[in-house]
């Protein structure tokens, strides 16, 4: 069985509902590609906002696009600490009851009551992806990450997410990335 999977590291960054978009840039703006990700039709936005939190604020997080239905923040834990903001570790979407921030534009700021996330570790495969490697939908998986550094790591609680519209990756943040002391094309092994 084939059980060999990319693992990118997914940097803090912003998804932004069309509505909160207008308010950070101005009405009927459109955000600009600066990068397309591994994900189809994903891309890093040239634009930018600040999150700011009770301690502190990063002042230029990066936008992914399109836009989705609502706003949400997704950061490392480290990251949360700093700026002092709640961040549950959950899944992309899943933001009820999740961490607030306020996010500033150049147009404007939007209060988000929550959103705010360090999202849960993951593997994004196609489904003739999860058919090939025995791998079902919503499964929780391992993944062992092999390093040159002698920092190796197997992470748990990786959710197994099959969409046609995904290509096989899995996503950590950089707190996960940096406990594996892990280099660029890094293949994790899927243990089940």
């Amino acid at each position: 069985m084939d059980n060999q999977v990319l693992v990118e590291i997914s940097a803090r960054h912003v998804h932004v509902s069309k509505e909160d978009l207008e308010t950070l840039f101005g009405k009927d703006y459109e955000l600009t590609v600066k990068k397309e990700l591994s994900q189809p039709g994903q891309y890093a936005c040239n634009e930018r906002v600040k999150v700011v939190g009770s301690k502190g604020e990063f002042p230029a997080v990066s936008i992914l696009g399109p836009c989705r239905n609502a706003t949400q923040v997704e950061i490392s834990l480290t990251d949360a600490r700093s700026i002092g903001v709640a961040a549950p570790v959950r899944e992309s979407g899943d933001v009820a009851g999740s961490g607030a921030c306020k996010l500033v534009g150049p147009a404007g700021e939007v209060e988000l009551t929550e959103g705010v996330i360090a999202a849960k570790r993951h593997i994004h495969a196609t489904t003739a992806d999860a058919e090939r490697m025995g791998l079902t939908n919503g499964e929780i998986v391992q993944v062992e990450i092999p390093t040159a550094n002698g920092r190796n790591l197997t992470f748990g609680d990786v959710v197994v997410r099959v969409s046609d519209s995904y290509a096989l990756a899995m996503h950590i943040d950089t707190d996960e990335s940096n406990a594996a002391g892990m280099a660029p094309n890094t293949m994790g092994t899927i243990i089940k």
